[in-house]
């Protein structure tokens, strides 16, 4: 199973909000580049990233810090936020982005989605309150359910579906393994968990779960509360 930290980027510095509110954005790092290379030498393969304000805005808007990312690793990064369009989707590409992630666009759009799956490497990100997909940055909530758009990519090509529980994202409540799972279940598609992740409690759990293909650790690396450097060497 994949182990993904995670970087958000907001005003160009490296945060993690509590359940996707902007107001309570938390400063990690000035330098956000920084963080990739202690990722990479603990031993990570990807890292995932978001312009969280490039998810409300519907556009790029933390570009030169992307690009400092990409110039100090050589590990793959998969990123999203903000990406409505094709030309946005072939401009991180150019940039050296491994994979895309398409979320919003994904439940007004699905088949320019399914379109650019055929073309580009692409993830679906699922994000969902109260089982509802929530869209724009999660301040709005559709009224189609996680599960109803999971089965609508399940033979679209896309490379994996990153589904988050909105409600635990950033609180280190734990993992919503039966959300992850169900996801799984209705796409057939390489399922990666995010949301609340405390410990190495909750990665054991998503493999004995036995269909998730990865999980993103966002706040419990920057709290302290998983040693990544002793989780990425026992697996």
């Amino acid at each position: 199973m994949d182990i993904l930290p995670a970087i958000d980027l907001k005003d160009g510095k490296a945060v993690r909000l509590t359940k996707g509110l902007m107001e309570s954005a938390k400063i990690y790092s000035d330098e956000p580049w920084q963080l990739v290379k202690t990722f990479e030498e603990m031993g990570s393969k990807w890292t995932h990233l978001v312009d969280l304000n490039g998810a409300f805005a519907g556009e790029p808007k933390n570009l030169e810090q992307i690009r400092q990312i990409r110039a100090n690793c050589t590990m793959k990064l998969e990123l999203g936020g903000g990406i409505r369009d094709e030309a946005t989707i072939v401009r991180y590409l150019e940039l050296g982005i491994d994979r895309l992630i398409l979320g919003s666009i994904a439940v007004k759009d699905p088949e320019f989605v399914k379109q650019m799956a055929k073309k580009y490497p692409i993830a679906v990100g699922i994000d969902a309150i109260d089982g509802y997909v929530a869209v724009e940055g999660w301040a709005q909530t559709s009224q189609m359910r996680a599960t109803e758009l999971a089965r609508a990519f399940a033979d679209a090509g896309v490379e994996a579906i990153i589904c988050t529980d909105v409600g635990r994202d950033g609180t280190l409540s734990g993992v919503n393994v039966e959300f992850t799972q169900s996801i799984a279940e209705a796409s057939g598609v390489a399922t990666i968990a995010s949301g609340g992740v405390r410990d190495e409690s909750d990665i054991v759990k998503l493999e004995k779960a036995g269909n998730i293909s990865g999980v993103i650790i966002g706040k419990a690396f920057y709290e302290g509360t998983i040693d990544l450097k002793k989780v990425f060497k026992v697996r």
